[in-house]
C-alpha cells in the first residue's frame, strides 16, 4: 500500500469522514442528512420506537447498548431523551463507524466502548435501566449466557433477534448446510436447545458485523422467550414478526421485570 493513499487532498466534510469506509456501511443516515453510507434503516427504526413505547420512554434513563454496529439505534436513543448511553462494539470496523457517526451527528450523550460485551458483563457492577440488544443474540456462542448476563444489571430489555425454526430453515435453499443438527444444553437451570450456525463466505465481506466466532448458536422463538422468564423477566411482549427475513425467521421482543 502507498502510504500517500491514505491522505485525502479535498477540503474536510462529514461525507470524506464516511467514505473511510465506503461500501462496508449497513445503515442509511437520516435523511435530513444528506449523507450517502448504507441503506438499512437503523437510524430510523421502528423497533426502537416500539420498544421505547413499551419501556415508557427513555429520558433520563441510563441505557446499556450491546453491539451498536455504526451507531444508528444510538443516536436514537440519544435524541429519545436517555441520560447516557454505553454502547460496547467488539468490531473494530464497526467500532470505528460508530466514532464516525458520533462526529458527524455530534451525539453527546453516547460512549462507545471497545471490546466484547459478555465479558464487560461478566465483571460489571453497574445498574442500568434499559438494554437495547438488538441484532446480536443469534451471533453469541451461547446466547442463553447473555440474557442471563443481562438480567443482572437492567430490569427493561429489548432483542431483536432472529431464531431457529426447522421448517422455515429447511425451505431457504442459501441455508442449505449452514446449520448443524440441535444439541440440548443446561444454563444455570434452563434447558434448551442450540443449533450451530456457520458464517461461511460472510466472513469474506469487510463490512461483515457477525460474531467474534467462525460460527454462533441460534435458538428456537420459545427458548428465547422462556429464556427471558427463567432469567426474570415476569413480561415479555413480542412484535415484528418476521418468519419469511430472508436472513432467518426474526422478532423483537421486549422483557421487563
Amino acid at each position: 500500500m502507498d502510504i500517500l493513499e491514505t491522505y485525502i487532498k479535498t477540503a474536510p466534510s462529514p461525507q470524506n469522514a464516511l467514505d473511510i469506509f465506503k461500501g462496508e456501511w449497513s445503515s442509511k443516515l437520516p435523511d435530513d442528512c444528506g449523507l450517502q453510507a448504507g441503506g438499512a434503516g437503523l437510524f430510523e427504526d421502528p423497533r426502537i420506537e416500539w420498544a421505547l413505547a413499551q419501556f415508557g420512554g427513555c429520558t433520563h434513563k441510563q441505557v446499556l447498548e450491546l453491539g451498536p454496529l455504526e451507531g444508528g439505534h444510538t443516536s436514537m436513543l440519544e435524541k429519545a431523551g436517555a441520560a447516557s448511553i454505553t454502547a460496547i462494539e467488539a468490531n473494530s470496523r464497526a467500532y470505528l463507524k460508530c466514532l464516525v457517526v458520533k462526529e458527524v451527528l455530534q451525539l453527546k450523550q453516547a460512549s462507545f466502548l471497545y471490546g466484547d460485551f459478555v465479558e464487560f458483563l461478566k465483571t460489571n457492577t453497574a445498574q442500568f435501566d434499559v438494554c437495547i440488544a438488538s441484532g446480536v443474540l443469534y451471533h453469541m456462542p451461547n446466547p442463553a449466557e447473555l440474557i442471563a448476563l443481562a438480567a443482572q444489571f437492567t430490569s427493561q430489555m429489548m432483542i431483536w433477534t432472529h431464531y431457529y425454526d426447522q421448517a422455515i430453515i429447511a425451505e431457504m435453499p442459501h441455508y442449505a448446510g449452514k446449520f448443524s443438527p440441535g444439541v440440548t444444553r443446561d444454563y444455570q437451570g434452563f434447558h434448551h436447545t442450540l443449533y450451530r450456525q456457520n458464517y461461511g463466505a460472510a466472513l469474506d465481506w469487510a463490512g461483515f458485523c457477525g460474531g467474534s466466532q467462525p460460527f454462533s448458536h441460534w435458538l428456537s422463538r420459545e427458548d428465547i422467550i422462556q429464556c427471558c422468564h427463567h432469567f426474570g423477566f415476569k413480561q415479555v411482549e413480542t412484535n415484528f414478526e418476521q418468519p419469511d427475513h430472508p436472513n432467518g425467521p426474526s422478532f423483537a421482543l421486549v422483557a421487563m421485570k
